[in-house]
């Protein structure tokens, strides 16, 4: 009986990740763009916020995850410089969905082997088999052919898209880099326990910048509609959930399996949004992203089959 209960464990596990993944964009997109609540670094500060306070939750009280103490000074610089590219990628993430609907942004942001591909490259020399490359092709083919047939397509919104693609494509190879010691690997709930306050560090002086006043908007706007509170409160849990439920995937299937969950996530993303949003889409747009897709599966297939 056992064998059971821990396959519907797993499926909880990928149901409950499926679920905040696509819930917080989803949130994300109606608070910046159909709500009106125009503040995407404080909303990023609020997201970062949450993952500090839950992952000490976590970690230090629950005892989910041993807890992995910071060897060098050095190391703390290193997580830094991850904090501010993570920053910049959810940032630039937040601001395009202000300007994009989600069925297009998650075609934009599937190009990720991409620029996964040309970091390594060009930080690591890392080179990789030829037909690698080549599944390369229809992910960039797929978001040209996608952006051809957008109905909607916004260029500011586009080139903050690409920019936190690349942001967060960057992000994982720097870890790579980084933090490849065996001293100084942490596993991924570690990781964030550090990286959200060094985050909320670098959003706090950008959000009182450039979204002057956003506390007393807020505040202003809590007493005439105070869902804003619960969407806020609601939407910076998910985002916990997200890394939360992404460690545990991870760790109860294999990385292998969450990216390939990953790539199907996409796609029910942007069928979840369109009923949802009702934007319009093409079918050049949805062949495009389908073609984008494709590419993304290949690139997976001859990653693991290369290994």
């Amino acid at each position: 009986m056992k064998q059971p209960g821990g396959k519907l464990f797993t499926v909880g596990l990928i149901a409950s990740w499926y679920a905040s993944n696509i819930g917080v964009l989803l949130l994300n997109k109606y608070l910046l763009s159909n709500y009106g609540f125009k503040y995407p670094i404080f909303l990023t500060m609020c997201h970062m916020t949450a993952c500090s306070l839950l992952s000490y939750v976590a970690i230090a009280w629950m005892k989910m995850v041993p807890m992995q103490t910071l060897r060098s000074r050095v190391q703390f610089f290193k997580i830094a410089a991850l904090s501010l590219v993570f920053c910049i990628s959810v940032v630039f993430g937040n601001i395009s969905l202000r300007f994009l609907p989600v069925s297009f942004n998650q075609a934009v942001g599937a190009t990720t082997p991409f620029f996964t591909a040309v970091f390594a490259y060009i930080m690591t020399f890392k080179r990789e088999e030829w037909i690698t490359y080549l599944t390369l092709v229809p992910v960039v083919t797929g978001v040209i052919i996608a952006s051809g047939g957008e109905p909607s397509f916004h260029l500011f919104g586009f080139i903050m898209c690409i920019s936190a693609t690349a942001a967060r494509a960057l992000k994982s190879v720097l870890q790579g880099i980084l933090l490849s010691s065996e001293g100084e690997k942490l596993n991924s709930m570690n990781l964030l326990l550090y990286m959200a306050p060094i985050a909320v560090v670098f959003l706090l002086p950008a959000t009182l910048i450039m979204e002057k006043n956003v506390v007393g908007i807020t505040v202003s706007l809590a007493r005439d509609d105070t869902r804003i509170v619960w969407y806020l409160l609601f939407n910076s849990a998910l985002a916990y959930l997200v890394n939360l439920t992404n460690f545990l995937v991870t760790k109860h299937t294999s990385a292998l399996t969450l990216q390939v969950l990953g790539n199907a996530k996409g796609a029910v993303a942007v069928v979840v949004s369109i009923l949802i949003f009702r934007n319009p889409v093409s079918v050049t747009g949805m062949l495009g992203y389908s073609l984008t897709v494709v590419g993304v599966v290949l690139y997976s297939e001859s990653k693991k089959r290369s290994k």
